[in-house]
């Protein structure tokens, strides 16, 4: 539908002016509903932005927190999402908030699909805000244009707010937000940096298809907000 630049001439910059913006947009809806929902994605480019967050002091304890997808790993594994944002996002003031987990028991990311729907339910959908991040590929959640999973994960009659897929160019299989529930959310940015990020995201909106690069499904079907810097 629409994408909506926000550049910064550095990351320091960037991640002052988001950070603000995201705690404008959670007290605005803790004070509309009582209560506010974020969705992160993982990787190193969030981490600052988790930090300077984490320090600004609002009502936490009210906002709920959860992940735009996550890899079927321990969440104390390195490559888990949440332990990221536990180490970087839940700490000083948001240490308050309540997060919600995107993995289960199951050794099967698939058998867990039932269960994390319910969770997200439960948690208060749509979201407030969604912070998305996109690989060099174009994927963005773990919609791959890879996985086998990619025509359902974009298809926008899907019912249940979550799948599961598996990339053949990326380890592990994930749970991922699906594309309706994406484009649903109040707030949707694609936080990047770098010219070849930008890059990537520019070729994906005019010259490819969503099964191509996924990315585009999402600027094709919602505004979204582009944040990024050098």
């Amino acid at each position: 539908m629409a994408l909506v630049t926000q550049e910064y001439a550095n990351s320091e910059r960037l991640v002052d002016a988001f950070s603000q913006q995201i705690a404008e947009i959670l007290t605005q809806a803790i004070t509309d509903k009582g209560s506010a929902s974020i969705a992160v994605s993982g990787g190193s480019t969030p981490k600052p932005l988790f930090q300077a967050l984490s320090k600004i002091d609002l009502p936490w304890s009210q906002v709920n927190i959860t992940l735009a997808d996550e890899r079927w790993v321990d969440a104390l594994d390195d490559a888990s999402n949440e332990k990221l944002v536990r180490e970087n996002l839940l700490v000083n003031h948001a240490r308050a908030a309540r997060f919600m987990s995107m993995t289960t028991d199951d050794a099967n990311a698939e058998d867990a699909v039932d269960e994390i729907s319910a969770r997200l339910e439960a948690l208060g959908l749509p979201l407030d805000i969604l912070i998305l991040g996109m690989g060099e590929d174009g994927h963005t959640a773990s919609l791959f244009p890879c996985s086998a999973q990619i025509e359902e994960g974009i298809n926008l009659a899907r019912t249940q707010p979550v799948l599961a897929t598996q990339p053949t160019t990326a380890p592990h299989q994930r749970m991922s937000l699906s594309l309706a529930e994406i484009v649903k959310s109040k707030h949707v940015f694609l936080h990047i940096t770098g010219d070849k990020k930008r890059q990537v995201l520019t070729q994906a909106i005019s010259e490819h298809t969503p099964l191509e690069k996924p990315i585009k499904a999402v600027c094709d079907n919602t505004t979204l907000n582009l944040v990024w810097a050098p």
